[in-house]
C-alpha cells in the first residue's frame, strides 16, 4: 500500500474513483487496527499530499485519533509523525504561532518522550523545525535542525534539486548562524557534493575558507566572486558579522596549530595574522572567551594571551592527519624522555 501511494504509482491510483483518499477510506481504514500503526501513518501522510490544506489537516487529525483509539501507547510514534506533518501544513498556510508552539513545545516534547523513535519520525520533526526556523531567519537553529534532519535520512533518497537547495541553505546558515563556528560536519557530509561544479561552487569555497580560518583566502574569494556574493542579500546585510566570525576562526586556527604546552601567544603575532590592531585583538579575545570558544588569561602587561582550553571541534581528514603527525611528535618526545631517564637510572645505579 505504501508503494501504491508513492510517486509515480499515486498518479495511477489518483485516477480511481475517489483517488488516493477513496483508496484509503475503502481499503486502509477498514484494516487500520490490524496494520502497523506507523506504516499506516506513512500511508496517511502520503495520501494527505493529494488533499487541500484544511482537508489534509482534518484527514490527518482524524486518522491520528483513530490510531490512538485502536493502538493506545503503540500509536505514540505515528502520532508524532502525523503531528509533524500537520505542523508543516499549518506552517505553509502561514500559521507561525501554531508552528512555533509545535516546534518548540508540543511536537518536540512528544518526540523527546519516545525512548527510541523510528528514523522517519525524527526526520519528520527536524524537517518541519528546519522549515520553521528558515521562515524565521533563525540561521543557527535552522542549521542545527537541518543537520539533524540529514542524520535521519539518506541524502541519496532526496531529489537532486532538493539536495542542492538544502546544501545552499545549510552553507548560508552555517556562515550566518550565531555561535556556529564548526563547519567540518557539513563539509564532510555527502550532500554538499551536489554543489560541486554548479552555480554555487563558490559558496563551498567560502565555507572551506571559514573552516580553515583563512582570512587571506576569504578576501580573495570576496573579490573573485563579488557578483555572486552580492546576489545573496543575507550575506551582504551581515558582512560585518561574517568578518568577525572568520577572524575568530582565524584565531582558533592559530591556537589549534600550537602544541598544547606552548599556547602563550603575543598579541602582536595575533594582530599580524588576523589583520587587526592590538585593541582589536583584545576585543577578539574577549569575544572568543565570552562565547566559550577558548579559556585562558589575557596578560596586558606582557601583551600576550595564555590559552588553557579550546572548544573541541569536528575535524576533516586533512586536519586529523595533521593532528596525527603532532601526536607522533609527542610520542617521540615521550620516548626520548623515557630513554634519558633509563640512562640516568643506570648511571646512578
Amino acid at each position: 500500500i505504501e508503494r501504491a501511494v508513492a510517486a509515480p504509482m499515486n498518479a495511477r491510483v489518483a485516477l480511481l474513483p475517489g483517488g488516493l483518499r477513496g483508496m484509503y477510506d475503502g481499503v486502509v481504514r477498514e484494516a487500520e487496527t490490524r496494520f502497523n500503526p506507523l506504516k499506516t501513518a506513512h500511508v496517511a501522510v502520503a495520501v494527505s499530499d493529494a488533499l487541500t490544506g484544511e482537508e489534509a489537516v482534518e484527514f490527518l487529525t482524524e486518522t491520528s485519533a483513530r490510531l490512538v483509539a485502536a493502538h493506545g501507547d503503540d500509536a505514540r510514534e505515528p502520532g508524532v509523525y502525523v503531528a509533524a506533518h500537520v505542523t508543516l501544513l499549518r506552517l505553509v498556510a502561514g500559521d507561525l504561532e501554531y508552528a512555533k508552539r509545535a516546534v518548540t513545545e508540543g511536537d518536540k516534547e512528544a518526540l523527546e518522550a519516545l525512548p527510541a523513535p523510528d528514523p522517519s519520525v525524527s526526520a519528520a520533526y527536524h524537517y518541519v523545525a528546519s522549515r520553521y526556523y528558515k521562515v524565521r531567519e533563525n540561521y543557527a537553529e535552522f542549521y542545527k535542525s537541518g543537520m539533524l534532519y540529514l542524520a535521519y535520512v539518506s541524502c541519496e533518497m532526496l531529489p537532486a534539486e532538493t539536495r542542492a537547495a538544502l546544501s545552499v541553505d545549510l552553507c548560508l546558515a552555517a556562515l550566518l548562524g550565531e555561535n556556529v563556528y564548526n563547519f567540518a560536519e557539513l563539509l564532510a557530509h555527502p550532500i554538499v557534493e551536489s554543489l560541486n561544479d554548479g552555480p554555487f561552487a563558490w559558496l563551498m569555497d567560502v565555507v572551506k575558507a571559514f573552516n580553515e580560518g583563512d582570512l587571506h583566502e576569504y578576501d580573495q574569494l570576496c573579490v573573485k566572486h563579488a557578483a555572486a556574493l552580492n546576489a545573496q542579500p543575507a550575506l551582504v546585510a551581515n558582512e560585518r558579522r561574517l568578518r568577525e566570525k572568520i577572524t575568530i576562526l582565524s584565531l582558533l586556527q592559530i591556537i589549534f596549530k600550537l602544541p598544547a604546552e606552548h599556547r602563550e601567544i603575543s598579541l602582536s603575532d595575533i594582530a599580524v595574522k588576523t589583520k587587526l590592531t592590538t585593541d582589536g585583538v583584545e576585543y577578539l579575545l574577549m569575544k572568543a572567551l565570552s562565547v566559550h570558544l577558548i579559556e585562558g588569561i589575557i596578560d596586558q602587561v606582557e601583551s600576550k594571551v595564555i590559552v588553557t582550553w579550546v572548544q573541541p571541534r569536528v575535524l576533516l581528514r586533512s586536519q586529523i592527519a595533521e593532528l596525527a603527525g603532532r601526536l607522533d611528535g609527542w610520542i617521540e618526545k615521550v620516548s626520548a624522555v623515557e630513554s634519558n631517564l633509563t640512562d640516568e637510572i643506570a648511571v646512578a645505579a
